[in-house]
């Protein structure tokens, strides 16, 4: 079985674009998406939302991604509480589901025909969405209440479940639910309430379902999750995170891994690059190359075998310096892979 080359999510703006004005005219787009207008007839956000993220989507492509996660400009946190408090307001956790849209994935929606006809294939796509857990503990905090856990979870499940896209040119691939906090902050302790709004998040078909973790602590409660496909572990910038998962424990659970084979711990990098006397470090010098990604990939690989059916970046490139730096890591991570 190949290894499906993917990226988690996030992606540098380009460097002429405000990070201010990019903002405003998310806002302002996901509101006009929820109102059925379109926002390529507005020249605002035709220029500073549509343009922006098909042209970052396409970079991605370009690359050699097998499965390309749309482009993730927005704070992965607000992406979905902005929406979230809209509902508090109203007395709820849990989002109206005409609301629970991302406007990223309305645009590769709209923009698939251009794009896989100018590729000459179809498109495949990933989509991240912040998961309950790590909202929860970004709105309240770590002090657990359980129906409103279950609120987030359904909230979550819902934004997952309106992103799946099936037509001619586009196929939702995956859809990762991340949880960079579990295993280092916890809301819940106990396996039940986990296994309860974990379930309830990925409840919807169509697409292979992943969970992005930055600590395997607590990777054995994961594995539990009945309707959960792939677990996905950093392992460039952490090693240690695979030795808590053994093949055996997925092929018990029948579940599938993915593994991070390159670093985008971006800022530790510069560090280290700096204590060795260089100050103003280029694409070059940020990114690993080949051959020392591609030796966590034969590792990986040697280790779960058919188990492994995806690889790619440890986590996103959102705070990378420049869209050229994170195609460079996004293009050595394929080769690394596909030129054995």
């Amino acid at each position: 079985m190949n290894v499906l080359v993917d990226d988690v999510g996030s992606f540098p703006l380009p460097v002429n674009m405000d990070r201010r004005i990019f903002e405003k005219a998310y806002v302002l787009a996901r509101k006009a998406i929820i109102e059925g207008k379109s926002i390529k007839k507005d020249d605002f956000l035709l220029n500073n939302f549509y343009r922006i993220v098909v042209d970052s989507f396409k970079k991605k492509i370009d690359t050699g991604l097998d499965v390309v996660n749309y482009p993730q400009h927005y704070d992965i946190h607000k992406q979905f509480a902005d929406v979230i408090h809209e509902s508090m307001n109203k007395g709820t956790y849990i989002v109206d589901e005409k609301h629970a849209i991302i406007p990223e994935v309305k645009v590769v929606q709209e923009a698939a025909k251009e794009i896989c006809e100018e590729r000459g294939e179809k498109i495949l796509l990933r989509v991240c969405v912040t998961g309950p857990l790590e909202l929860y503990i970004k709105e309240l905090g770590t002090t657990p209440y359980r129906d409103i856990l279950l609120m987030f979870a359904e909230t979550t499940r819902r934004f997952a479940k309106n992103s799946i896209l099936d037509s001619k040119y586009v196929k939702t691939e995956v859809v990762s639910i991340d949880e960079p906090s579990f295993g280092f902050q916890d809301v819940v302790s106990d396996r039940e309430t986990v296994l309860d709004v974990m379930e309830k998040t990925f409840d919807f078909k169509e697409a292979t379902k992943q969970i992005h973790l930055h600590s395997s602590s607590r990777i054995a409660d994961i594995l539990e999750v009945k309707n959960l496909d792939v677990v996905s572990l950093e392992y460039a910038a952490s090693p240690k995170n695979i030795e808590a998962v053994s093949k055996k424990m997925l092929e018990k659970m029948d579940k599938q891994i993915r593994i991070g084979i390159s670093r985008t711990d971006v800022d530790s990098i510069i560090a280290e690059l700096f204590e060795r006397g260089v100050t103003k470090p280029h694409p070059e010098q940020l990114v690993e190359d080949e051959e020392t990604i591609r030796r966590r990939f034969t590792a990986a690989r040697n280790k779960y075998g058919d188990r492994m059916t995806f690889t790619g970046p440890d986590c996103g490139l959102g705070g990378w310096p420049t869209q050229e730096a994170a195609q460079l890591l996004l293009k050595r991570t394929v080769n690394a892979v596909k030129n054995l």
